[in-house]
């Protein structure tokens, strides 16, 4: 995922920001950002986890700001995870509940008032996005949790609110880079070929790796693979985007700054199984507020 400097500060919240809560559990809720300040507290979480804990490189607004942020950040919804039972100092004594996960979204009609997706800088959608002009896409993004909430609430609740902005904004599609920890593919090749030989996308929904970014899949023949280690080998999110439907494009891209190997992962609403329509709820009431 190549950094992108700040054009601005951050401006107001693009359309959505003053949206009601999207799901709670216990003392966790699930909401978007409403504020600049809120934005700013999850490009701070999103700092912890890739530049802390994760080998992100940091240049020096970065390393100044202790906030993982580009030029993408103001015209994205932000979905954050709260938990109201750890409350946090802020300033002139106030405090506010932690943010202790967070999801970036972009609609298509937002991005093509801007500069495009974020995706777009290292996998060709232009071809796809021509291919299903009748179609509404959504980028899902700098997906994170802290380290202490990473168990199934926290993810059912990020994932209760990604479902509720979907039939919210009549979503069709849904788009997004994931990542594999490391740069050196040859470490990851049984994943890789695995999702290369079992989980690509069809021709009509295929993207491509950018040319002079795209790094072979196909590192291993099909009857070579390992399928449960494969999967072992896999991040929480990856796994979680298969269990739900998602197809693979075509080719990686190592992402140098961010210490990571990223595939493209797309994955039409009509495609996800029904067995997460149904438990989410159809109309994402399972969680409601």
């Amino acid at each position: 995922m190549p950094g992108l400097r700040l054009r601005a500060p951050l401006g107001p919240l693009p359309d959505g920001g003053g949206d009601p809560v999207l799901g709670r559990i216990g003392s966790l809720e699930v909401r978007l950002a409403r504020t600049v300040g809120e934005v700013k507290r999850a490009q701070e979480l999103r700092y912890r986890v890739f530049y802390e804990e994760m080998a992100a490189i940091a240049d020096a607004r970065t390393l100044m700001t202790r906030r993982d942020s580009d030029a993408f950040d103001p015209i994205c919804d932000h979905i954050l995870v709260v938990d109201h039972d750890a409350q946090e100092p802020r300033a002139f004594g106030r405090r506010a509940p932690r943010i202790v996960g967070t999801y970036r979204l972009l609609r298509q009609d937002v991005a093509e008032r801007h500069d495009g997706f974020y995706t777009a800088n290292e996998f060709d959608l232009r071809a796809l996005l021509d291919r299903h002009r009748s179609k509404r896409f959504l980028e899902l993004g700098r997906s994170c949790v802290l380290p202490d909430y990473r168990g199934k609430r926290t993810v059912e609740l990020l994932w209760q609110g990604v479902w509720a902005y979907v039939l919210r904004h009549r979503i069709d599609v849904m788009i997004g880079c994931a990542s594999f920890e490391g740069t050196n593919p040859h470490r990851l090749a049984l994943p890789l070929a695995f999702l290369h030989h079992k989980a690509r996308a069809s021709l009509d929904w295929r993207v491509r790796a950018l040319p002079g970014r795209y790094v072979e899949m196909n590192r291993l023949a099909p009857e070579a693979l390992d399928a449960r280690a494969a999967i072992a080998a896999m991040p929480p999110l990856i796994k979680g985007y298969l269990r739900l439907g998602a197809m693979i494009g075509d080719g990686a891209v190592v992402d140098h700054q961010f210490g990571t190997t990223d595939v493209c992962m797309i994955m039409p609403v009509e495609t996800i199984s029904p067995r997460y329509i149904n438990y989410y709820g159809a109309d994402a009431g399972r969680r409601a507020a």
